[in-house]
Parts: C-alpha cells; sequence; structure tokens
C-alpha cells in the first residue's frame, strides 16, 4: 500500500502504542487485514478517538509513511455501541473479532467481511439468542474456506447418513459408524439438526429460528474443537 488509500474497516484489535498513539488492526472489505497506527487519540479531545475502538466500522483514509500506515481520516458508519453493554454479546463479538484476526490475510475477502458485518448488526440490533450468531459464523468461515462438512452423506464410503453421526477431526469430514476411527467425535441427532438449521438461516433471520434446548451449547463446543483443527489454533474463549 503507498500514498493515501481509502478502505472500509472495522477495527478487530487494538492496542496502546507509544504515548498518545493506537495500533489497530482493520479487517477492511478491499485489502484484507491492515494494520495501522491512529495518533494521539488517547486524549479527551483527540478528533479521531471515537474511531480506535473495537467494532468500530467506518471509512478510514490511510497515508502511508515509510512504511507504516498512519490513518489521518475517518467517517464513521457504525460503532455498535450496543455491544458493550451486554456482556454476552460482548463476548461473543470479541470471539468474532478474533476469528477474523486468525483466519483473514492481507488480501480482499468480501464474503467473509460481509458476513462479518451481518453477524455483528445481528447481536447488536436483534434478538437472537446466545451463540446462534457466533455458530453461524463459524459454520460460514468453514464453508467459505473449503471446510463445509454439513453433508448428509459420508465422506469416506459415500453411505447416507442416518441415525449416528461422527465428525472426522482429522479431514473435518461426516463420517457414518462404519468409517469411524480413533479421530472421530459423535455428533447428536439434536446437534446435527442445529447445525443444519443454523446453515440455512440467514444471520437477518436468526430471532426467528429455535434450536432445540441445549443444542446451541453442543453446537459451539463442537465447532470450537472443529476450528481448532482445521487452523492449529483457538480463538477468544467465551467463559461457558
Amino acid at each position: 500500500m503507498a500514498g493515501s488509500t481509502k478502505v472500509k474497516g472495522i477495527v478487530v484489535s487494538s492496542k496502546d502504542f507509544k504515548d498518545k498513539d493506537k495500533l489497530i488492526t482493520l479487517f477492511t472489505l478491499e485489502e484484507g487485514l491492515i494494520t495501522a497506527s491512529m495518533r494521539s487519540v488517547r486524549g479527551e479531545k483527540a478528533k479521531l478517538k471515537f474511531a480506535k475502538e473495537i467494532f468500530c466500522f467506518g471509512e478510514y483514509i490511510l497515508e502511508n509513511t515509510r512504511g507504516m500506515n498512519i490513518v489521518t481520516q475517518v467517517e464513521i458508519i457504525d460503532n455498535f455501541f450496543g455491544l458493550t453493554g451486554d456482556i454476552e454479546k460482548y463476548y461473543e463479538s470479541c470471539a468474532l473479532l478474533d476469528i477474523v484476526n486468525k483466519t483473514a490475510g492481507a488480501q480482499a475477502d468480501a464474503k467473509l467481511f460481509i458476513a462479518l458485518l451481518k453477524a455483528l448488526k445481528a447481536l447488536c440490533y436483534e434478538k437472537v439468542k446466545r451463540f446462534y450468531v457466533l455458530n453461524k459464523f463459524l459454520i460460514k468461515i468453514f464453508t467459505e474456506l473449503g471446510y463445509s462438512f454439513i453433508t448428509t452423506k459420508c465422506s469416506s464410503c459415500g453411505a447416507k447418513l442416518s441415525g449416528v453421526k461422527y465428525l472426522n477431526l482429522d479431514i473435518g469430514e461426516l463420517v457414518c459408524p462404519a468409517c469411524r476411527n480413533n479421530m472421530c467425535v459423535q455428533i447428536s441427532e439434536t446437534c446435527y439438526a442445529g447445525l443444519k438449521i443454523l446453515d440455512n438461516t440467514d444471520f437477518e433471520k436468526l430471532q426467528s429460528i429455535k434450536l432445540a434446548v441445549g443444542s446451541e451449547l453442543e453446537c459451539y463446543k463442537l465447532l470450537e474443537k472443529n476450528f481448532e483443527w482445521r487452523f492449529g489454533k483457538r480463538f477468544m474463549s467465551m467463559n461457558i
């Protein structure tokens, strides 16, 4: 990146830098993850102090100086302030940002950017049950990166899946009892049904669905484990 650049971005991380600066990571529509410095924004009278916080979504103008991106102007679109007033929504939203930080790269990914934006809007403005948005986002991540596993046939033998099913963590796909090995974890019928419902429901409609009691947590634990195996890292804990 050289010269002056305008990007639409969401602040996914922010930390103190030097005396009064902030070093932020923006997940942008145009260029993926970007690290940028915001100078003198930790003061009470700083003009851009609102734009340094996580969740902030806006149009950021960056000036590249000696290899460092400097934020010079910001036009805010949404700060998702409501997320900070609900501890469960806050942790779930932070998990979303951490997932993006750990999976996105320095290249444009419009589908992932839109998914994150929709997920934050659902959490902030809709009455969605806990884990629904995070589970949906994880399913979306797996699908977009080629790790979709919510299928109707065994990935090993091709047999139709009915009754007991297993997720083979080694390959990230579903298998039948005959093809399971010591790398497989069983998926209950309620968990599988919940995953299918979430997979087929848009973020904007998550408030209208109802999963079997407890299945949202079972789905979360399975998806969390699958994430760790697929990417070799963990995302922020939900403090269950």
